[in-house]
């Protein structure tokens, strides 16, 4: 058999990266929307509004993202033996570990072959509190300002993660990505502020509030929920834009830190760094778990949320928003290690127009034109950035092909000189 090319390998490698990408992409915007709809469902409609609590439920449920993918693993390979299954596995995380703290594809050898593990936990620490800070942001600013600026500005994360990924990724400044990322933007403000109304005279106090129109969603972990517009004063208004514009960058720096100190470097298999990817999904969860049960007691004894695990159908169907949760989480961890974190972010700007869809089906009240020009612009933004990316990626392969046919020419040369 004729054997390739190291570029046609190349090529092959990074065709085979970005298949899985688009069934994670899939997978992600599926199980986003599911979660959505159920946790609007249960806060709103059936009453159990525990912010904290269903945030602390939900990144935890992310420890279960390597059991779940170990059992799979085993399922594939369940004729090989259990010790060498399992050998082969941790060998595996280890050495993938160590190619996350070098970022190289180099492993270490000798004395040098340290455990990746204290360098594992520290960056799992900083990107769960930028995690979790980050969705704590939409919680404390949803009474503070209106629907539409906490859509809009929260979704600007997006933009974040671009600026984010120069200095701390090296990213290249290029002009179809730039417009690419406004025009995702855009389609946010446009969706947000497109369809805003004024409202009359708010409704007496202590009157029941006008059923939530799920119009609207929220990139990452959180939702918004479009409702009427309250009347807020200035400052308060101006407050809550602060509180979310933390937030937002947060979220985007979030992801940029996640893919600069989580994330295998460039070259590593897409297999490797998929299983990797719920190894540290689960390590988020994990810490989430044992650390940031810490302010449910002070919150309860604050009397700012009640402790109350909810029961019956309300649970079952926390349980499924969960899982669901867990599922978006692994598919865009893997997502955003497989392609970039600008693809990551603006890829989960669709759930905007889908959400709205899933909306439109379920109440039957018809899309407004400012959702449907709002959410083709942001399908547009995704498909010139998909475009960006995979033209990037192969002037980046015909780099390489270059410098190795260069290399080849080079020991060539030096052959022929020695005899």
């Amino acid at each position: 058999m004729r054997s390739r090319s190291p570029a046609t390998n190349a090529r092959l490698a990074a065709r085979k990266k970005y298949t899985y990408a688009a069934i994670f992409l899939v997978v992600s915007l599926v199980s986003f929307t599911v979660q959505t709809e159920l946790a609007s469902y249960i806060q709103h409609d059936l009453g159990w509004d525990k912010a904290y609590c269903m945030l602390y439920l939900t990144h935890g449920s992310w420890s279960l993202l390597w059991p779940t993918q170990l059992m799979i693993l085993r399922l594939q390979k369940r004729d090989m033996p259990w010790p060498t299954f399992w050998r082969r596995h941790v060998w595996l995380l280890r050495t993938t570990g160590q190619m996350v703290e070098r970022q190289d594809l180099e492993l270490p050898r000798g004395p040098y072959a340290r455990s990746p593990l204290p360098y594992l936990l520290k960056t799992t620490a900083f990107i769960t509190i930028s995690l979790t800070v980050a969705g704590l942001s939409w919680y404390v600013a949803v009474n503070k300002t209106t629907p539409s600026d906490l859509t809009a500005i929260y979704n600007c994360s997006a933009f974040f993660a671009y600026a984010f990924s120069v200095p701390l990724l090296k990213e290249r400044l290029r002009l179809d990505k730039s417009v690419a990322v406004a025009i995702a933007i855009a389609g946010v403000l446009v969706v947000a502020y497109g369809d805003t109304k004024e409202t009359g005279t708010p409704p007496p106090s202590g009157s029941p509030a006008a059923p939530p129109n799920m119009a609207l969603g929220l990139s990452g972990d959180n939702l918004v929920v479009g409702r009427q517009e309250e009347e807020l004063d200035s400052e308060t208004r101006f407050l809550g834009n602060m509180i979310i514009g933390g937030g937002s960058v947060l979220y985007g720096l979030y992801e940029v830190l996640y893919k600069r100190y989580a994330c295998p470097p460039e070259g590593t298999s897409p297999g490797r760094g998929m299983i990797f990817a719920n190894a540290f999904g689960s390590l988020i969860g994990a810490f989430t778990l044992l650390v940031l049960w810490v302010p449910l007691p002070i919150l309860h004894v604050l009397g700012w949320e009640t402790f109350e695990l909810p029961t019956g159908y309300t649970a079952w169907l926390l349980f499924i928003s969960v899982v669901m949760n867990a599922t978006f989480a692994g598919s865009f961890l893997v997502l955003i290690s497989l392609t970039s974190p600008v693809l990551s972010s603006v890829a989960a700007l669709l759930t905007i127009f889908i959400v709205a869809i899933v909306d439109w089906m379920w109440t039957g009240v018809p899309l407004s034109g400012a959702a449907v020009f709002g959410g083709c612009l942001i399908i547009f933004a995704f498909a010139m950035l998909s475009w960006s990316t995979w033209r990037e990626m192969a002037e980046d392969e015909r780099r390489k092909e270059v410098d190795m046919r260069d290399s080849d020419d080079n020991a060539s040369e030096d052959s022929e000189f020695e005899e």
